[in-house]
């Protein structure tokens, strides 16, 4: 059986709350997310730090990535926490 099919089915009858279903695809999404965060934030750095590729990174490529993923990651969070201010606003309006 693939993946899909047993992360969803549970016990003998083989179905489960939809509760348990929702907290599964939040998790899938939050791991999602985390992924095209640091595909994006890798693909940014390596464009902005690596001149040429080769088997090792000198120690200035070493510190340009280590503080463009600092800046990459405060940047996000920065986003990230005023969007859910925002959101906790919006949803109390209503």
């Amino acid at each position: 059986m693939d993946s899909f099919g047993s992360d969803f089915s549970s016990g003998s009858s083989g179905k489960m709350d939809t509760g348990t279903i929702m907290e599964q695809v939040k998790v899938q999404i939050a791991v999602a997310n985390a992924q095209e965060l640091l595909q994006r934030m890798t693909d940014k750095c390596f464009k902005k730090c690596i001149g040429k590729p080769g088997s090792t990174l000198d120690n200035s490529e070493q510190k340009c990535i280590a503080m463009c993923m600092d800046r990459y990651m405060d940047a996000w969070n920065t986003v990230s926490r005023a969007y859910n201010s925002r959101l906790q606003r919006e949803r109390a309006r209503i």
